[in-house]
């Protein structure tokens, strides 16, 4: 049964290509990546904010982060999946393992 990220994805996925003046999911995409990518670093830097600052609205910026982690990913014809393969290819490596073998 999927939860509720995996109905927002199919949910975003399904705006992608809509008319942006009546979605801003699909507003999102239509002004391409770089400003996706620009709205999930405020989302993060907000979330930070509220982490140190303003710990009551840490679960309302952290939703707004993957909100807006999932349009970048459609974006880049990604998914939940590919993030859940990745975890899991990590599980019961070491951190540091982990990232001294990627590539660079």
């Amino acid at each position: 049964m999927p939860d509720a990220l995996d109905r927002l994805e199919h949910i975003i996925r399904q705006r992608r290509g809509t008319d942006p003046a009546s979605s801003y999911v699909a507003s999102l995409f239509g002004k391409g990546r770089l400003k996706i990518a620009q709205k999930l670093g405020e989302e993060a830097v907000e979330t930070v904010i509220a982490a140190t600052a303003e710990p009551a609205k840490l679960t309302s910026e952290a939703a707004d982060l993957m909100f807006h982690l999932l349009i970048l990913l459609a974006d880049a014809d990604l998914s939940l999946d590919d993030v859940r393969a990745e975890l899991a290819r990590r599980e019961g490596v070491s951190g540091h393992e982990e990232k001294a073998a990627r590539p660079r």
